[in-house]
């Protein structure tokens, strides 16, 4: 683990992902610590500043999106975003081994997965193979529980829903939060407008940002 005195709390990380995703936005990225010497000097260990579970959409680039650079960000990706044995245990890994403050959960619009979850609640909906329909299945009942079937109000209904499931299904994140030392933030991605927009956060960000 690294080294309590000089560990970033939650709100710093935060600041630090929002800033990035203003310059990205701006379309002016600094492209940070992607240099030889940044190679040489993660090759022995790494200290990732936040976990990032997201969807694998080729367009969710999450270094890219946050500007960041290699070694800051922990990234577990699959298709929607949906939680697994296998998310929680990354991302627990990330906060009690590398002792990182901040997981961002990034969902985003135009999501494939969340459509395929709202077109097999149609009638005529046809069947999807048997390992994509049981991966779909757990956005399902988002497609229900959300105000429309707009794929973006399921798909924010879906996000608020990963958020609480991977607290609830983790002791481990949520004495974490609880300490203070780790904050979760669960954010939409605006295709076009590459914004990286809050819309559930479990722990606290707020605070200075230096």
């Amino acid at each position: 683990m690294s080294d309590t005195t000089t560990r970033r709390t939650p709100a710093q990380v935060w600041h630090e992902m929002t800033r990035g995703n203003e310059r990205f936005v701006a379309g002016a990225p600094q492209h940070p610590r992607q240099d030889v010497e940044r190679r040489a000097e993660l090759a022995a260990a790494q200290a990732p500043a936040a976990a990032l579970f997201g969807c694998s959409d080729s367009r969710l680039a999450a270094e890219i999106i946050f500007d960041k650079g290699l070694g800051d960000l922990f990234v577990v990706r699959n298709a929607g975003q949906v939680i697994s044995d296998s998310v929680i245990a990354s991302l627990e890994y990330a906060v009690a081994v590398l002792d990182t403050p901040l997981i961002v959960v990034l969902a985003h619009d135009a999501c494939g997965a969340v459509q395929a979850a709202i077109d097999l609640d149609s009638p005529d909906a046809r069947p999807l193979p048997p390992h994509i329909a049981g991966h779909i299945a757990a956005i399902r009942p988002a497609v229900r529980a959300a105000p429309s079937r707009d794929p973006e109000h399921v798909g924010i209904t879906h996000l608020e829903r990963t958020v609480s499931a991977l607290v609830a299904r983790s002791e481990l994140i949520t004495d974490a939060i609880a300490d203070g030392t780790l904050a979760v933030v669960g954010a939409n991605y605006k295709l076009l407008e590459g914004t990286a927009v809050p819309a559930v956060v479990v722990g606290d960000v707020t605070g200075p940002e230096d």
